[in-house]
């Protein structure tokens, strides 16, 4: 299911209304029998076309990811509204839908809780991917089907606990209406993709996320709100204390973490250090059942922080693999900074001339890696070779890499070059749309082959 919660279609007094949009053959009944689950099976196998999926997640309530419940549209099967926890597993299902493509809309929200339940696809198209390269300003799928579609759908019932059973046929209908006009939208999109030169992108980019892997975080207890407010080694290691803490407890339970304790009363209690379950419970944010619950928990991980030598304390800044916060390059490496400053900039051009999203035209991490630790070279035959290599290395796609290859190669050059010659190659860019040379023979430039096919 995409989160809607920030993209909703906008109502305007000039806006001429569009139809609701409405399940074309009523609703269908739960799924939760495998008499049931068989015979869905076999119709959707002699269905058509591609298969629309969706699933629903109880985000807010429930610690796990898992899918509480799963919609499937196919042409010649209508609509099918499984419930997995129903279900030991679901090969009967992912047998029928076989080598055939998947339509999702935010893939990378559902596809590890599909993955659960042993449903991996084979090949995939992406709605809300496919909206973000054609440079839709919000790809919602609400709105972007009252755009394209000129249909209304509603989105009431995003937030509602998925683990509750029976559902309320209201959220069954809302979940319904998911995948009612996926395959239409698809289309739509699809053919939008083929007019502006980038099917090729988005084959790239679906192929690409059949391999998705959600981020493991690590030090996940620096995302605590209100960190940045905490003062002193020893109070940080009292908001890692206690945010494990809970994070163990939720695990256990299967309990959104938030539910049991808000950061807020995470950073209270660090800050205060309470010795006693009465000083923990008049501490700010310590209140309902779980504070109260185990509060001998709670005033354990105090104990353990107060008691952990010093060497062992955490520090104010995470050290990971990847470069400095980018605010601290101009004292660091003033060349690097100089580095990133004109690559930002060059890709900016790029995203602005190619009418793709900053984001998905080059990730800044990426950007910034290659910023910060460039290939050592700078002959510029080599550097470009070793940019396109560095940039595959962090995982950029081949349309990715031949866009924006040549401009960081560029910018690693010109950070280092005296300032008149800087001038000089600036000048010579500034009629170039893209920041990029282009070969008017090649829609990506004259990019020295990296082996791969864009076919």
């Amino acid at each position: 299911m995409a989160d809607e919660s920030t993209d909703q279609p906008s109502a305007s007094p000039e806006a001429a209304p569009v139809e609701l949009l409405t399940l074309s053959e009523g609703l269908p009944p739960v799924i939760d029998t495998p008499e049931a689950l068989a015979a869905y099976c076999t119709a959707l196998a002699a269905g058509s076309g591609p298969v629309a999926i969706d699933a629903e997640r109880a985000s807010g309530y429930r610690y796990s990811n898992r899918a509480y419940l799963i919609q499937i549209k196919r042409e010649g099967a209508g609509i099918g509204l499984i419930d997995p926890i129903a279900f030991p597993d679901l090969a009967p299902l992912a047998e029928a839908i076989g080598d055939n493509e998947w339509i999702l809309h935010a893939a990378t929200q559902d596809l590890p809780c599909l993955a659960e339940v042993g449903l991996y696809p084979t090949a995939l198209f992406d709605t809300e991917l496919a909206g973000r390269l054609l440079n839709y300003p919000r790809v919602g799928l609400a709105t972007l089907v009252e755009v394209l579609l000129e249909r209304h759908l509603r989105k009431e019932h995003s937030a509602v606990d998925w683990s509750t059973r029976p559902l309320p046929d209201p959220w069954l209908e809302y979940a319904a209406l998911d995948v009612e006009v996926l395959v239409e939208l698809r289309d739509l999109l699809s053919r939008q993709l083929d007019e502006a030169g980038k099917a090729d992108w988005a084959r790239q980019e679906f192929e690409h996320l059949r391999g998705f892997q959600p981020t493991v975080r690590v030090d996940a207890w620096r995302r605590t709100s209100g960190l940045h407010k905490v003062r002193g080694r020893r109070t940080l290691g009292a908001v890692r204390a206690l945010w494990e803490a809970r994070d163990r407890i939720a695990r256990e339970r299967d309990v959104t973490p938030g539910r049991l304790i808000p950061d807020a009363a995470i950073v209270a209690a660090a800050t205060a250090m309470p010795t006693s379950r009465g000083a923990l419970l008049s501490t700010q944010g310590f209140h309902g059942r779980g504070a109260s619950r185990y509060a001998n928990e709670w005033l354990a991980a105090l104990r353990t922080a107060a008691e952990l030598p010093e060497d062992e304390l955490p520090t104010r800044v995470s050290h990971g693999d990847g470069p400095p916060a980018p605010r601290t390059w101009a004292d660091k490496d003033p060349v690097a900074a100089r580095r990133l400053e004109l690559a930002r900039a060059a890709v900016a051009t790029i995203s602005e001339g190619r009418q793709v999203p900053l984001e998905n035209l080059l990730t800044p991490d990426s950007l910034r890696r290659v910023m910060w630790a460039p290939p050592s070279t700078r002959d510029p035959v080599e550097l470009l070779e070793a940019v396109i290599d560095q940039l595959h290395g962090l995982g950029a796609r081949s349309w990715q890499v031949g866009l924006t290859a040549p401009a960081l190669s560029r910018a690693i050059l010109d950070a280092e070059a005296p300032k008149k010659k800087r001038q000089s190659r600036s000048a010579s860019s500034e009629a170039e749309p893209d920041g990029v040379p282009v070969d008017e023979g090649s829609p990506e430039g004259d990019v020295p082959s990296d082996g791969a096919s864009d076919e």
